[in-house]
């Protein structure tokens, strides 16, 4: 009888201890019933009725959710492409075109991040993925609720009939619950809980000296590039921008081919956009970046680079060299998102010495410069100029280092995964009335990976709007208020550290969007700043806003917030992965 208890007693030993290995396996899930796993979304009402009711683990609840996000996308898609062809065109306003046209890109753009991430993702594994992996799941996730958040912006202020504003706005409630459960459900089950960045945050990528990007290319590319150097018209590029473009070093930027437009027809391409289409269609990061040479001049053209041509690099020569220039604004017509003098959505895409315009003036509102929701993009010595909506950083991963953006009214906005370092934001003179916001993040989840991080920054006022506060001081004119930042949304996520901000800005640091909206969900922090505008003794109160320490702060650098050290030293950018 001794024997067996033992034996039996054994038995159990060993059970327990291999439960208990599977139940901290990676790859094991427990079963958990329906509501259960609702419970742990946002939207539990409605995951409740759109989950199967049965008991299953998280990856294939997860699964089946993602699955139907993609499947209610195309639905979107087949509506919008439908809507297009199939009414007259007097039932359709321009504006209303323009705004299904956005919608179009927007639907398609989520189609193919859906699919990948089933594809490559959710559909190859049932264990927790890697820390790049998962950030790429979370990014493509991420940015799916923003492109439908887009839309539904789009149409609340674009004129339109009720029967089509019924539509799609019931289909985008019901889509924006679903792509919120299912980034939810796929946050449990695929990406990992404490994101393994002790190998970046130990790495400082080092920032050469004058700035330069060493590129490797074929003997023949680099004569065809130096060529264009020395013979084309008008101020040639100083000596030592020569050198640092074209000078090899031990973290090269590779070069597959090169093209030069030139408005003097003695080169390839006399339009940027010409350059473009000549590009390859969906190149891999491995093959290195179609450069297109934009020497110096003033372009008048909307650029758009679509995400099939992917590491593209468009190198001008210098700010206020290469200018490309627009004037679309919402007053004209335009919709916000495709008011952009420059529109890229192409992974991988790299831009240096390029100044970027939109010249339609405080007058017209919402006028966009630069929109960008390419993934892993990147802008170097760039010059971002207009006035209400300047930069928008629309979605995915990006990166700006020593630009310059001016701007007016919320003229830093988006919902991307984006740092400014070492950057100088200006803030111009506005309409009489107005006040300047930096920025306007519009994170609407809080299970996105997005937010605003500006490290190591000048925030200073313009030239216009240095004089016009000195004649109010004075005692002539009236002065203009100017703030960090505002709501868009409701998770609206936006750091400062490390920068110098001047006196200018008011002592309350941040102005509320509308009464008390977001004030308790938003995250604005403050770390190490310099600057008599830095002072945080009167800053606002708000539930969300907080001043942090450099544990915290260390969340919102490169190697952290972007994972940059996996893919910024292929650009050849200076950066500074940590604090500074």
């Amino acid at each position: 009888m001794a024997k067996y208890s033992n034996s039996k007693s054994l038995i159990m030993h060993f059970s327990l201890f291999f439960l208990s290995l599977l139940i901290t396996s990676p790859s094991f899930s427990l079963a958990l019933s329906r509501n259960n796993m609702c419970e742990s979304t946002r939207f539990p009402s409605y995951c409740n009725t759109m989950l199967p009711n049965q008991d299953t683990d998280v990856h294939n609840f997860g699964r089946f959710c993602v699955r139907k996000s993609l499947s209610q996308s195309h639905k979107l898609l087949n509506w919008v492409e439908t809507s297009l062809q199939d009414r007259n065109s007097a039932d359709l306003s321009k504006p209303l075109i323009r705004l299904l046209e956005d919608c179009r890109e927007l639907a398609s753009s989520n189609v193919d991040l859906l699919t990948d991430s089933i594809i490559r993702k959710v559909n190859k594994t049932s264990t927790v993925l890697s820390t790049s992996e998962g950030d790429d799941l979370l990014t493509s996730l991420s940015t799916v609720l923003t492109n439908l958040q887009t839309i539904s912006d789009e149409l609340e202020s674009t004129p339109s009939p009720s029967t089509i504003k019924n539509e799609i706005s019931q289909m985008i409630s019901n889509d924006t619950m679903l792509h919120s459960v299912s980034l939810s459900l796929c946050i449990q089950g695929w990406v990992p809980k404490e994101m393994d960045t002790k190998p970046f945050r130990s790495r400082r990528h080092a920032v050469r000296r004058n700035g330069r990007i060493p590129m490797k290319m074929s003997d023949l590319n680099r004569a065809r590039l130096e060529k264009a150097f020395k013979h084309r018209r008008g101020p040639r590029p100083p000596r030592m921008m020569m050198r640092k473009l074209l000078q090899v070093a031990d973290e090269e930027v590779t070069i597959k081919d090169v093209v030069v437009v030139s408005q003097d027809e003695s080169w390839n391409f006399t339009t940027i956009n010409d350059a473009i289409a000549a590009a390859p269609n969906n190149s891999a990061a491995s093959g290195g970046y179609f450069l297109i040479y934009i020497t110096a001049g003033v372009y008048e053209e909307y650029v758009t680079i679509a995400s099939n041509k992917k590491y593209l690099f468009l190198l001008g020569d210098g700010i206020n060299q290469t200018i490309i220039t627009g004037n679309h604004s919402v007053v004209d017509g335009w919709t916000t998102f495709n008011s952009a003098t420059l529109a890229v959505t192409a992974v991988g895409f790299l831009a240096v010495d390029i100044t970027i315009r939109n010249t339609a003036g405080p007058n017209k509102h919402q006028a966009v410069a630069l929109r960008s929701g390419a993934d892993l993009s990147t802008f170097y010595r760039c010059s971002f100029e207009a006035y209400q909506d300047t930069l928008y950083t629309h979605s995915q991963r990006q990166f700006y280092r020593e630009c310059d953006i001016y701007g007016t009214v919320d003229f830093i906005f988006g919902n991307a995964a984006v740092v400014l370092q070492n950057c100088n934001i200006y803030p111009r003179l506005p309409l009489k009335g107005q006040f300047n916001a930096i920025t306007a993040q519009g994170r609407t989840d809080p299970n996105q990976n997005t937010g605003t991080s500006i490290q190591n920054c000048t925030i200073s006022p313009s030239a216009d709007l240095a004089a016009a506060n000195a004649a109010t001081a004075a005692g002539n004119g009236s002065f203009t208020k100017s703030y960090l930042g505002r709501p868009w949304k409701e998770y609206s996520r936006t750091v400062y550290m490390q920068s110098f901000i001047d006196g200018f800005i008011e002592a309350a640091g941040w102005r509320e969007w509308s009464g008390d909206f977001a004030l308790s969900t938003l995250y604005y922090a403050e770390y190490s700043n310099s600057g008599s505008g830095s002072n945080t003794t009167n800053r606002v109160n708000w539930t969300g806003y907080h001043m942090i320490n450099a544990t915290d702060a260390a969340n919102y650098t490169v190697s952290t917030f972007l994972l940059g050290d996996v893919w910024l030293p292929q650009t050849g950018v200076p950066y500074s992965g940590g604090l500074i």
